[in-house]
């Protein structure tokens, strides 16, 4: 019985107390124990920095393709650019859609050697070397790359003599940095 009468005087103390602090309790900060920062571990493996190129959500990177033939009849077939998941069976497709000729008659050489059909292009590219940085010297000296370079920026300045007077400031910069 002494356990209960402990228990009721208790509970009669609490209730003579404040359920809530007043909203203008305020306690000084000078009495609280100090307490280290916390700092967290190193991790064992750095983590990798993003890459520098973002691509839009759901959207895949994709070069384009240009295909030449060795034998007659002489082909030189521009694809439309591809995305680097595409296989080379894909690609023999979209060959034979532009030239009717059959996919097993079909046979794609990268540097000499035969391409399998379950490649993709990104592991032709990884095998090709840097015969990416050729394609885009190529098209650089191309005059078409210069007038879709002149139409773009007519088109963000809507002033076509401004335009073509830093198409053709962009294009003899680019020739002086070849001459030297």
């Amino acid at each position: 019985m002494a356990e209960v009468a402990f228990a009721k005087t208790f509970l009669t103390s609490l209730d003579s107390r404040p359920i809530k602090l007043s909203p203008d309790h305020v306690e000084d900060p000078k009495t609280f124990p100090p307490r280290p920062p916390y700092i967290l571990p190193r991790m064992p493996v750095p983590m990798s920095k993003p890459s520098q190129t973002r691509l839009p959500p759901g959207a895949e990177p994709s070069i384009p393709v240009h295909i030449k033939s060795l034998r007659n009849p002489p082909l030189d077939i521009a694809l439309a650019p591809l995305p680097l998941s595409t296989s080379v069976i894909d690609l023999k497709a979209a060959l034979q859609a532009q030239t009717r000729i059959p996919v097993d008659k079909m046979k794609l050489l990268l540097n000499k050697r035969p391409v399998a059909d379950s490649k993709v292009l990104k592991e032709l590219l990884a095998a090709g070397g840097d015969g990416k940085e050729k394609s885009i010297e190529f098209s650089l000296e191309s005059d078409a790359f210069w007038a879709d370079l002149s139409g773009f920026l007519q088109q963000r300045l809507k002033a076509q003599a401004k335009a073509e007077e830093l198409a053709s400031l962009f294009r003899s910069s680019w020739q002086a940095s070849r001459s030297s």
